[in-house]
């Protein structure tokens, strides 16, 4: 089964169950809502615990989760550093707007110039605020950082893992 990373569980919150959570995912409102279900994997295990979200709430630079049945903090302990993923039949493609793609969509892609030079590949997301900024290394080893904008990525084909853009002055 593929798994996707959502968050990462860095520290339990009181004495009632709560787990501090990193985020990992553009969609927290669905990922983290009253109800949805999450696959914990603790430090050294391959096998999933499944959890039900019971409480969500944001708390400074985190998010505060509760899961069903874990009301204590000697339940969440063995959470620590673990992973929330979802699993690939989780995902919906109905949360995506036009021109909006996973993070692992992107990352991995080729990208090549609207000449079909190649420039890297994508080896990372940056959220900057005003837009994305996709970092690529260049086969030299050499860092690019491509702004996701219109006016620099004219394609992007993530079934051939195929990204093209405009070079334009400065960019590399």
């Amino acid at each position: 089964m593929e798994w996707y990373n959502v968050g990462r569980i860095v520290n339990t919150h009181g004495i009632r169950g709560e787990v501090r959570v990193l985020s990992t995912t553009d969609f927290e409102d669905v990922r983290f809502a009253v109800g949805s279900k999450l696959a914990v994997f603790k430090k050294d295990d391959k096998k999933p615990i499944w959890v039900t979200i019971e409480s969500m709430r944001r708390h400074k630079n985190f998010i505060l989760l509760t899961f069903e049945g874990y009301s204590n903090i000697n339940f969440v302990e063995p959470f620590k550093e673990g992973l929330l993923k979802v699993s690939k039949d989780q995902l919906d493609e109905d949360v995506l707007e036009e021109n909006e793609y996973y993070y692992f969509e992107i990352i991995g892609c080729e990208v090549l110039s609207e000449e079909g030079e190649q420039i890297g590949t994508v080896t990372q997301i940056l959220e900057t605020g005003a837009n994305d900024v996709w970092e690529v290394i260049a086969p030299n080893g050499k860092k690019h950082y491509i702004p996701y904008i219109e006016d620099v990525v004219k394609e992007i084909d993530v079934e051939e893992k195929k990204i093209i853009i405009h070079v334009m002055e400065g960019l590399l």
